[in-house]
């Protein structure tokens, strides 16, 4: 029952801390928008029937039922069109597209009323619409970046491991690398079966030893010190420690054995060893070395984004069964809900580690919709983001010239462009859903 409830805390925890952040996502278009005069009818968190809603002023704020979501309606987002009253359809159609677009500018002018005039998103100078627009997203990875921020400052970053030379522990013998993990062989007396003794342990190492030197060298991390005992073979070694506050020196040799060429390659060659392990501990950093490391998730994030199609054709053949899901593969946010719920319900895990790991993932979720939404392409918000620079480009480039102002962008016509994108979208977000239902991802994976 208890690891009920843990798992339920979990969820909720996830769950409403998505809807805070998609609720300022949100507030990052509407307030702008206000202040740029642009009537905002509607602030909604989540989709699906009405849970709740009050007016304030001209706007309606409410909640909607499913938490997967939300959206501020500005009235006044497509342009009228150039052939005439774009309340009034046309009396004959060239085509689909064209009649998709004609309903659209209809169903905007109906949000228009005597008045509004001068408050239409689409009048706005094209630096103020980029702002509007570019605000949702940029809550998002605000939210990411103090998240992050807090956590690397005070308990360290879980993708930054940092090895010191610091001895954690130390081999009492020196067994093959194929057999690592094994207990000693010994006995008493010695036999010539035996495994040989660690150089370490002979030479009196203890744990909790820094070392300072190694034959002469500074030593600054644990990487250097591991390339000076591995280039030394069985030569001498003369090892300056600092044990309890005190600087002192010991001199014994390493000796040759087989070990793997690195941490990611099982290839055996006969280097150096010495027979001590270093202590690890998380990096921490501030503010800057917050901005770096999400720097690197850029650059991840955008690899991701450009196989997110990819990924997500691979989920669905897992969902039917023709391949095994990839552990790496996209989540919804019910797989997100569903990782916080078995971190909180983890028996094994602290109650710090609890925390910083669903502190990671509301950022992580957070940093990836506001990269996702800046992606250049309608309905998203960097696709207005865009229509927004190409108009300020195509009003420049008529003024250097000395013609007259083109005027608005119509992002009416990219519509259908627009619609085929949120189809394309909608599907893949169904296809998680299900997935992580189906073949979902678990801690253990």
């Amino acid at each position: 029952m208890t690891n009920v409830l843990l798992y339920t805390l979990g969820v909720v925890v996830f769950v409403v801390g998505l809807a805070i952040s998609v609720g300022l996502h949100e507030l990052g278009h509407m307030i702008p928008a206000k202040r740029f005069g642009v009537k905002v009818t509607q602030y909604f968190i989540g989709f699906g029937n009405t849970v709740w809603s009050r007016k304030r002023g001209e706007t309606e704020y409410g909640l909607k039922a499913l938490p997967l979501g939300g959206y501020v309606k500005l009235v006044g987002m497509l342009p009228p069109g150039k052939d005439g009253d774009p309340t009034v359809l046309r009396q004959s159609s060239t085509g689909f597209f064209t009649q998709l677009i004609s309903d659209a500018r209809s169903a905007e002018m109906e949000h228009i009323k005597p008045g509004d005039e001068d408050r239409l998103f689409y009048k706005l100078p094209s630096w103020k619409k980029v702002i509007v627009m570019a605000g949702g997203p940029s809550v998002n990875i605000a939210i990411a970046f103090f998240i992050f921020w807090g956590v690397f400052a005070t308990h360290g970053n879980p993708r930054d491991e940092v090895l010191d030379p610091i001895v954690a522990n130390i081999s009492p013998c020196i067994v093959p690398a194929a057999q690592d993990g094994r207990e000693c062989v010994t006995h008493t007396p010695p036999r010539p079966s035996d495994d040989p003794i660690a150089p370490a342990h002979d030479a009196g190492i203890k744990n909790g030893d820094r070392i300072t030197s190694f034959n002469g060298t500074e030593i600054t991390d644990w990487a250097q010190l591991s390339t000076l005992i591995r280039a030394n073979g069985a030569g001498k070694a003369v090892v300056g420690i600092v044990r309890d506050g005190v600087a002192m020196s010991i001199t014994t040799k390493t000796v040759v054995a087989l070990r793997p060429t690195s941490a990611v390659d099982d290839t055996e060659i006969r280097v150096g060893f010495f027979g001590v392990g270093p202590t690890s501990r998380l990096e921490t950093g501030g503010a800057l070395y917050t901005l770096g490391q999400m720097g690197d998730m850029t650059k991840e994030t955008v690899v991701a984004l450009a196989s997110l199609p990819v990924k997500v054709w691979d989920v669905a053949q897992a969902i039917v069964g023709i391949e095994e899901r990839d552990p790496e593969s996209p989540v919804s946010i019910v797989g997100g809900g569903r990782f916080a719920g078995e971190t909180v319900a983890h028996d094994e895990f602290t109650i710090t580690e609890k925390v910083v790991f669903v502190l990671m993932l509301l950022a992580g979720f957070n940093f990836f919709i506001g990269m996702f939404n800046f992606v250049p392409l309608l309905p998203l918000d960097g696709g207005h983001i865009a229509g927004a620079l190409y108009e300020s480009a195509r009003r420049g480039v008529a003024r250097l010239r000395g013609r007259p102002d083109p005027g608005f962008v119509d992002v009416a016509k990219l519509l259908p462009l627009a619609y085929a994108s949120a189809g394309f979208l909608l599907i893949m977000s169904v296809v998680l859903i299900i997935a992580d239902f189906v073949v979902p991802l678990h801690l253990t994976s």
